[in-house]
């Protein structure tokens, strides 16, 4: 099996490619996923992330993201420790999955990773794709979100610059137009395991 670690900007269009990888039958995992489902309700990493910055993370019994995300986001020492808590978890998830993968037999899979190198994994994969858009665009993508100018200040502030994630990247996709043109991009770099279905209409948003 033929492993690709997906990365790229914050609002470069991660989400859409893995959308398009799924419809092609590529094996997908998104690590952002997988830190969603470590911080339901009783699981070990939520008690440790309460534990450390109290319950005023919480909505209920579970993680209330904006609170912890203003937490993080506004310090550094405070972000070190909510990583050191969820990324070992998340790396055990994702390398249990393509393990399982390959003794299945596919031929292809990828993880999305947003941290990939910041991390440390580049190793894990046979190839490292980085999906980019320009700075312009980012910020256009991430206002919709609803972000605010400090919101997208402190998230990019907290990744390598992009320049320095496509420099280390095996492959570079760039992702300023419509899914189509995405789409294209990524069936040249992965091979596909069923036939291109070009199912989204071009006239849609990449995000």
């Amino acid at each position: 099996m033929k492993l690709y670690g997906l990365t790229g900007g914050i609002g470069a269009g991660k989400s859409a490619a893995a959308e398009i990888l799924r419809s092609r039958g590529i094996m997908v995992t998104d690590t952002d996923n997988i830190a969603r489902q470590l911080v339901e309700p009783g699981q070990p990493a939520l008690v440790e992330i309460v534990a450390r910055f109290g319950n005023g993370v919480l909505q209920g019994d579970h993680l209330d993201r904006r609170s912890m995300a203003r937490v993080a986001f506004a310090d550094e020492t405070a972000r070190k420790d909510l990583e050191a808590i969820l990324h070992p978890r998340i790396r055990e998830a994702w390398q249990t999955e393509t393990a399982r993968w390959r003794e299945e037999g596919f031929p292809a899979g990828v993880v999305v990773i947003p941290l990939l190198f910041e991390t440390a994994a580049e190793n894990y994969f046979d190839a490292v794709i980085c999906l980019a858009c320009s700075a312009e665009t980012q910020k256009q993508r991430l206002y919709q979100r609803g972000w605010s100018e400090t919101d997208i200040a402190q998230r990019i502030a907290s990744q390598w610059p992009l320049e320095k994630k496509m420099n280390k990247s095996d492959f570079v996709v760039w992702n300023e137009g419509d899914l189509i043109t995405l789409a294209e991009q990524l069936d040249r770099i992965i091979p596909q395991t069923k036939p291109a279905d070009y199912f989204l209409d071009e006239t849609e948003s990449s995000l």
